[in-house]
């Protein structure tokens, strides 16, 4: 039993931002239709693939972010099944899109018209530059994907080496993040419901999501008049806190606080440094020369013989690959791999568990994504549709 597991969502999202929040809701236990377009969702085809792409019914990106859902393809441009996908509106609590502004309503099933047939209806929305409703600009209908996102928010400017060119996160944060906070305001608006019976639209724009993850270069540029720029692994107010590299690899310090900096000094037998440099003015003002006696230090010790050095006591970690991860006992204790069917292959696919973690209703990946269409008769069973016309018959 999920926390979540009287909540009904139609998620016509297709990609990764959309697919990603309604993922989140899932995992705790949230009923997630998967209402697609006619071929289905745009990434089902993409690889990775466990052996046969030509045998496999989707590839890992889809597993990955559509698991524990149901499927229905429809076409909302046909009658019936515009009929159909209303009648699943009238007993959904949530539905959610990520088309450009308008799409919708080009069909007759923006907000406003799935509001007449269902007036709690939560409607939430997920765009590169947000929707109308919510604050009306000029970027409204032009297409957006991560990339654009981060380059826009300002995530690329600040990422990467000081000499090199602007850098664009590895995980597809424009994507996820924007995910993340929308169903938070989903959630949001779930329990303003509960208290005043009242649906609303929930807007979560890319690109405003990627300034509020920038949100250290906002306060930092209304400070000073200056736009933050690429410094690497460094932080621009907090030093020690970087990577080094090792004799066998890289490791990551975090030693900024005084007493993790006396710590480190004493690992490394210079208490003059301590000494020297006690507080984080005097550590931040000379943060290039300290940073050279680190790395002269690092670049001598193995990384484990490093970490043991530090001995818990100074935030310290290595650089870890994919590899690394799945051998980490504690990815493991804390169900962090999840290994589900995949449909079309002899042997299991693994993918990303919950990180969310609760002690009564402990969210779960749900098992494998759906095949397309794979819930049809049981969804318009349902709600009173036939299956072979969807004819929608009368609940009398």
């Amino acid at each position: 039993m999920g926390a979540l597991d009287d909540l009904r969502v139609l998620d016509l999202t297709q990609v990764l931002a959309g697919p990603y929040c309604t993922m989140l809701l899932a995992d705790m236990g949230a009923d997630v239709v998967k209402v697609e377009r006619p071929g289905g969702d745009l990434i089902r085809s993409n690889p990775p693939f466990v052996s046969d792409g030509d045998e496999e019914a989707y590839g890992g990106y889809f597993q990955s972010v559509n698991r524990g859902k149901r499927s229905l393809e429809l076409d909302l441009g046909d009658a019936d099944d515009r009929e159909a996908f209303l009648s699943l509106v009238e007993r959904a609590d949530v539905v959610v899109e990520n088309f450009k502004a308008g799409t919708m309503e080009k069909f007759d099933c923006g907000y406003e018209t799935l509001r007449e047939h269902n007036p709690d209806l939560i409607y939430s929305s997920i765009r590169g530059f947000g929707d109308p409703r919510t604050g009306e600009t000029h970027r409204q209908g032009q297409p957006s994907f991560d990339l654009i996102a981060q380059a826009l928010g300002g995530v690329m400017e600040i990422t990467g080496q000081s000499d090199g060119p602007p850098t664009k996160v590895g995980p597809g944060v424009g994507d996820l993040f924007t995910a993340v906070l929308n169903a938070v305001g989903i959630l949001a608006a779930v329990h303003h419901r509960e208290r005043t019976g009242e649906g609303q639209y929930v807007d979560t724009a890319m690109y405003d999501s990627m300034v509020s993850l920038c949100e250290r270069t906002v306060y930092q540029y209304s400070c000073d008049g200056e736009s933050p720029t690429r410094q690497g692994n460094s932080h621009p107010t907090l030093f020690p806190y970087d990577s080094f590299e090792a004799a066998d690899g890289h490791v990551v310090i975090a030693a900024f606080a005084d007493g993790h900096w006396e710590a480190l000094c004493e690992a490394m037998e210079r208490p003059d440094l301590a000494a020297d440099y006690p507080d984080a003015g005097s550590r931040i003002a000379n943060r290039e020369s300290l940073r050279r006696e680190i790395a002269d230090w690092t670049a001598t010790i193995d990384s484990e013989t490093l970490l043991d050095l530090l001995g818990g006591r100074v935030p310290a970690a290595p650089v870890q690959n994919t590899a690394d991860i799945f051998d980490d006992p504690h990815i493991h204790d804390r169900e962090m791999l999840t290994d589900v069917d995949q449909p079309g292959a002899d042997e299991q696919i693994t993918i990303a568990g919950s990180p969310i973690k609760m002690t009564e209703t402990m969210p779960s990946p749900g098992g494998r994504a759906p095949l397309l269409d794979e819930h049809r008769t049981e969804l318009l069973d349902e709600v009173g549709v036939e299956t072979d016309t969807n004819r929608v018959e009368s609940d009398d």
